[in-house]
């Protein structure tokens, strides 16, 4: 399945609904299922505005899954749409006005039991192999089919 990571508390925000878009430089094709991992990385004025929120937020780990639905991009009237669904989780998009970009549309979020990971950049696959045991791959996929029957 495809995965993102995300820096805390984004993660975390996604997995407990509070937060639906997740921002990118770069669009994408891919719409489906989606992990959602939490890196190591983590945006300590963002942890700071939403600590009224009193929420755990573990690292290096897959923590939910969900439905990337659409990658919008991002102009003003998408700005004035999050400004009314959220003007403090979203705060750095509608602050930083000269940012192009493109928010990719998170539904039907999930949390799972943490799954600890490494992560990558972009999009990366995370695949569960007979035995129970997982690996990951980055984008693009080659030899996907060999590495699944070995």
């Amino acid at each position: 399945m495809k995965v993102i990571t995300l820096k805390q508390p984004w993660a975390t925000l996604v997995a407990e609904g509070y937060k639906e878009y997740e921002f990118r430089t770069w669009k994408t094709s891919y719409r489906g299922e989606i992990y959602i991992h939490t890196g190591k990385g983590i945006d300590k004025e963002a942890l700071k505005r939403v600590s009224y929120l009193n929420l755990e937020y573990p690292s290096g780990c897959i923590l939910a899954k969900g439905i990337l639905e659409d990658c919008i991009p991002v102009d003003q009237s998408f700005r004035e749409k999050l400004s009314k669904k959220d003007p403090l989780i979203y705060k750095n998009i509608l602050k930083n006005t000269s940012w192009k970009g493109y928010a990719f549309h998170i539904k039907n979020i999930e949390k799972i039991n943490p799954i600890p990971s490494k992560g990558k950049l972009s999009l990366w696959e995370y695949k569960k192999i007979a035995n129970n045991s997982y690996f990951f791959i980055s984008i693009p996929l080659i030899y996907s089919n060999k590495l699944l029957a070995s």
